[in-house]
């Protein structure tokens, strides 16, 4: 459109009327190279207007001001030019001036208010419309001049300005996708960061308990120590798996599963560990929040606490799910309440989902309870996500299936894995109790 408007004041300075009106071709020549000139410079100017309104960059006010010197000679040398031939036999003389200002108007229109843009183009019509009535313009021209300026310049700064605005919305819409992928990596990554946390955590926290456990085994000359130590390097294997399906985004966890594991580590450990309330007919997604918080609440209370007895209650009713894990070694963690570890907020960030709430803190007699409550929608109260049919609802409660903690029965902020079902033989958890008893009479018999 500007080349246009270029290529229109051109044409009809160089039309026979005006080579044969004896005008000098210098004059001609000069008005044809101001159009010209004009023209390169607004299509450069216009880029740049076009950068200042999508926010790219700041365009200099003197290069602006410099586009409205070369439109204002270019109009003078219009109408100098149409004065020497004669406003009457010059053909087209309104529709010349119109393009003289179409140029400008384009890079003026971007990078003003409309309001001012108006204002301008009001001016230069003013402008136009005197200047032909001093030259002894009829009233039918400067007619004409008035509705090639309205309708050229004024359409021509619309439909500019509706332009850069469809263009700006498809550029904001292409940076919204970048934003969109650079936040997908974002959460991957904190995805990954969270699990792996929430693995390694709970593998090294058995692996150092049956580290301690050979240590005081193999002081003692007892074989035992050779047993325990193949389990430290089973449980290395296993976490080198766990770490490959972190990676890969399969992990997920299975209410009845972790709450076996949970039962059975604990008992372990010499903590008397109570579950009860049937966890079967919970939806997948509801199973696997609670699933974490058993995970982790049972490592919490292995690690961080001096729990004698514990007990997780999973209750059920046509409103919601809620888990409940209470232990009596408050006293030990109270410490660390002040400042919970990074799995609380984990936690509920994996209960927000499906729109759970977790709230964590002392209980009457010197205990510490810790409740996930998960509402039931009405599709989730039609069966969908019953444990998987490929292996008893329960493993045995053979070995440390902890997840990482910060206190007795409080979670950290990362969310847990899910307890996964064994493909090598473990040691039942009446043999990792005597084993544990095995570290008390070594250690009171090496303390004597």
């Amino acid at each position: 459109m500007l080349w246009l408007a270029v290529a229109l004041q051109v044409m009809f300075s160089v039309t026979r009327p005006v080579r044969h009106s004896g005008v000098p071709v210098a004059l001609i020549a000069a008005s044809c190279l101001l159009a010209v000139a004009q023209g390169v410079y607004c299509t450069s100017l216009a880029s740049g207007a076009l950068a200042e309104y999508l926010g790219q960059s700041t365009l200099s006010r003197r290069l602006l001001a410099f586009g409205a010197g070369l439109m204002v000679m270019n109009l003078v040398a219009v109408l100098v030019l149409a004065s020497d031939v004669g406003l009457r036999d010059f053909p087209g003389v309104a529709v010349v001036l119109c393009a003289a200002v179409m140029p400008f108007t384009m890079a003026h229109s971007l990078i003003v208010r409309k309001r001012v843009s108006a204002l301008v183009q009001l001016g230069a019509l003013a402008a136009v419309c005197g200047a032909v009535l001093l030259l002894g313009g009829s009233r039918q021209l400067v007619g004409a001049c008035m509705a090639c300026m309205v309708c050229g310049p004024a359409w021509y700064a619309i439909t500019t300005r509706c332009s850069a605005w469809h263009l700006g919305v498809m550029w904001k819409l292409h940076e919204a996708k970048d934003v969109e992928a650079r936040l997908a990596v974002a959460e991957e990554r904190l995805r990954f960061g969270r699990d792996l946390h929430d693995v390694m955590g709970r593998n090294l926290a058995v692996i150092a308990l049956k580290s301690e456990l050979a240590v005081q085994l193999a002081r003692r000359g007892r074989p035992e120590a050779v047993d325990q130590m193949t389990e430290v390097q089973r449980m290395a294997h296993e976490a080198q798996r766990e770490v490959r399906e972190v990676v890969r985004g399969y992990r997920g966890a299975d209410l009845a599963t972790e709450l076996g594991g949970a039962q059975g580590v604990l008992e372990a450990a010499g903590i008397e560990c109570t579950v009860t309330g049937p966890p079967d007919g919970l939806p997948a997604n509801v199973q696997s929040a609670l699933g974490w918080v058993v995970r982790e609440a049972a490592t919490n209370v292995l690690r961080h606490g001096d729990a004698r007895r514990c007990t997780i209650a999973v209750a059920r009713s046509a409103a919601d799910a809620t888990l409940t894990v209470e232990n009596d070694g408050a006293a030990a963690g109270s410490g660390s309440s002040a400042s919970p570890g990074t799995g609380l907020a984990g936690l509920r960030e994996r209960l927000t989902a499906v729109d759970g709430t977790l709230t964590a803190g002392p209980a009457p007699g010197g205990r510490f309870r810790l409740t996930a409550e998960v509402p039931l929608t009405d599709t989730d109260t039609d069966g969908v996500g019953a444990p998987p049919a490929d292996g008893p609802a329960v493993p045995p409660a053979d070995g440390p299936e902890v997840p990482p903690a910060d206190g007795p029965g409080r979670p950290e902020t990362g969310p847990q894995p899910p307890a996964r079902a064994r493909t090598t033989d473990r040691t039942p958890a009446p043999a990792l109790a005597s084993t544990a008893e095995a570290i008390g009479e070594a250690t009171g018999e090496a303390t004597a």
